[in-house]
C-alpha cells in the first residue's frame, strides 16, 4: 500500500501563514500558479503531481472577500481535476465570511450558498477559525471544523506577558 502524501497550497491571501503552516508539519509548499487575468477572473493551475494526495487549501476570505472566495472555489476544482484523493481534500479558510441570516426580505443567507458551492466542489472538510456565528457552520452540507484562537492567545499572554502588563488594563468601571 503507497503512503498517503500530503500537500499544502496557498490562494493569494496569506501565502505566509501556508508557507509556515507547511514547515510546521515539514512538508514543502504545493507548487500553483494562483493569479489573475487581465480583466480579473481567476486562474488556478496545480504545478505539481497530487493524485492521491491528502490536500490542504489555505486562503481565507477576507476583502476583497467574492475574489477571496471565489480563488479558493477555483483551487478546491483545480485539486478534484488533479485527481487529489476524493476523501482528502481540505478548504482550510482562516476568516470565513458570508451572511448567515435572513434578517429581512428578499436578502440571501450567503453562508448556505457559500456552503453548497463547497459541497459542489467537493472537499470533504472546511477548517475555519473564530465564526462569528454558529449558524454559518450549521448551515453547511458538508463536515465544519470550527477551531477558536482565543485559547492560544490566553496561553501566549499568560506565559509571555511582560510583568506589569496587566495593570494597564483597568475593567470599564474603573475608567
Amino acid at each position: 500500500m503507497s503512503e498517503v502524501r500530503l500537500k499544502v497550497f496557498s490562494g493569494n491571501f496569506y501565502r505566509l501563514l501556508a508557507e509556515q503552516s507547511a514547515g510546521i508539519i515539514n512538508v514543502p509548499l504545493g507548487e500553483a500558479t494562483v493569479t489573475s487575468f487581465p480583466d480579473g477572473e481567476s486562474f488556478v493551475k496545480i504545478n505539481e503531481n497530487i493524485r492521491g494526495a491528502d490536500v490542504f487549501i489555505i486562503q481565507s476570505t477576507c476583502p476583497p472577500s467574492n475574489h477571496h472566495l471565489m480563488e479558493l472555489l477555483i483551487m478546491i476544482d483545480a485539486a478534484r481535476r488533479a485527481s487529489a484523493q476524493a476523501s482528502r481534500r481540505h478548504a482550510v479558510s482562516t476568516v470565513m465570511r458570508a451572511q448567515d441570516r435572513k434578517d429581512q426580505p428578499r436578502v440571501p443567507i450567503t453562508a448556505k450558498l457559500v456552503a453548497n458551492l463547497w459541497w459542489l466542489r467537493a472537499p470533504i472538510r472546511v477548517l475555519t477559525m473564530d465564526l462569528h456565528s454558529s449558524k454559518s457552520r450549521d448551515s453547511s452540507t458538508i463536515p465544519v471544523d470550527h477551531l477558536y484562537a482565543s485559547p492560544v492567545f490566553f496561553d501566549y499572554l499568560a506565559k509571555d506577558m511582560p510583568p506589569g502588563l496587566v495593570g494597564l488594563f483597568r475593567p470599564m468601571s474603573e475608567a
